[in-house]
């Protein structure tokens, strides 16, 4: 099986992009669904952005709330060009932000920069990813949770068992970066070069382990980083288990399913990428099982909803049998004009 990543070296990419940053050459993705409020406080931010981006991408995934009226509201006053682009049918965000890099990558542009709906702009932001810009090609900046705190995000993944590591450092040294091999599609800052050469964020997963594995694909052809720069606010407050040193968020039915049944896409990339190994990966599926089994006891406290993580083994498992399955491929390059 042929993989995107088949026949690159781990950091074979890690070459400095020689150009200076330009705002103009960003496209900043947004995907959302049936969450007009939330998207009104992001557009807002993005309206006091200084710089702001080439253009702002907005795929919605077919809201049946007013969300085109208010996006189209927005438009005199973005700053920037609007493209808005709303879908048949919900795809997850899993298939919203594989449209929504593949419109960035279609406008030429040189960076992409995804979002969800329930984050605001830090005003600056794009010039605190842009310093960084020169250096790397995969960057994930800090963002404030909705109380204002630090929020904190694993960027680390074990990689033999296929889940984050909840304990990596939160510090950051003088160089004000950490390598990452992990991805979040709330503030993923990624180069068209990367996209090019791993392909569109895969749109199967619908939600869950897509952003990570993105992230992962990116981080094996070019050097990623996380950096000590805060460029996003969390807007939306969700119910959490305070751990002490770390929080555990409620979840849903859908993500219980879907954790356990995109196993199965991980299970297929790290397959085709030769990184397989079927006990550790097990043991990371165990693990991940457990994980959610605390977190409906602790969170959310109940024990309704495991019928879900069940069906999503099931349905994992027949997707790692699938013998047509095929990774997602690269991008051609783009015409010369």
């Amino acid at each position: 099986m042929t993989s995107s990543a088949d026949t690159v070296d781990a950091h074979a990419s890690t070459s400095p992009s020689p150009e200076a940053f330009d705002p103009a050459s960003a496209t900043i993705a947004v995907v959302t669904f049936n969450r007009s409020g939330l998207l009104s406080r992001l557009l807002e931010s993005i309206v006091r952005m200084d710089p702001k981006p080439g253009h702002l991408v907005i795929v919605d995934n077919a809201s049946t709330d007013d969300t085109g009226e208010v996006v189209e509201s927005f438009r005199p006053r973005l700053g920037t060009e609007l493209v808005y682009r709303r879908l048949d049918e919900n795809t997850g965000g899993s298939g919203g932000f594989s449209e929504g890099t593949r419109v960035a990558y279609e406008l030429g542009s040189t960076w992409i920069w995804l979002m969800d709906d329930d984050v605001e702009v830090i005003p600056d932001g794009l010039a605190k990813m842009g310093k960084w810009a020169p250096r790397f090609r995969s960057i994930q900046g800090r963002r404030y949770d909705y109380d204002g705190s630090e929020f904190y995000w694993p960027y680390r993944v074990a990689e033999p068992l296929g889940i984050p590591i909840p304990f990596a450092p939160s510090g950051f040294d003088a160089s004000g970066y950490k390598e990452m091999n992990s991805g979040c599609f709330e503030g993923m800052f990624i180069h068209r070069d990367i996209v090019g050469r791993i392909g569109l964020p895969d749109p199967r997963f619908f939600i869950y382990w897509d952003d990570q594995t993105y992230g992962w694909l990116a981080s094996r052809v070019t050097t990623s980083v996380i950096v000590n720069e805060f460029v996003l606010r969390r807007t939306r407050e969700i119910r959490q288990w305070d751990m002490g040193v770390r929080h555990m968020n409620a979840s849903s039915n859908a993500y219980r399913y879907y954790i356990m049944r995109n196993r199965g896409h991980m299970k297929q990339y790290y397959r085709s990428l030769g990184v397989y190994q079927p006990v550790l990966f097990g043991a990371g599926t165990a693990l991940t099982f457990v994980k959610e089994l605390i977190r409906l006891a602790f969170v959310e406290r109940t024990v309704r909803g495991t019928s879900n993580l069940f069906r999503g083994i099931r349905d994992g498992r027949r997707i790692a049998k699938d013998a047509t399955w095929q990774p997602m491929p690269p991008l051609p390059a783009p015409a010369e004009q």
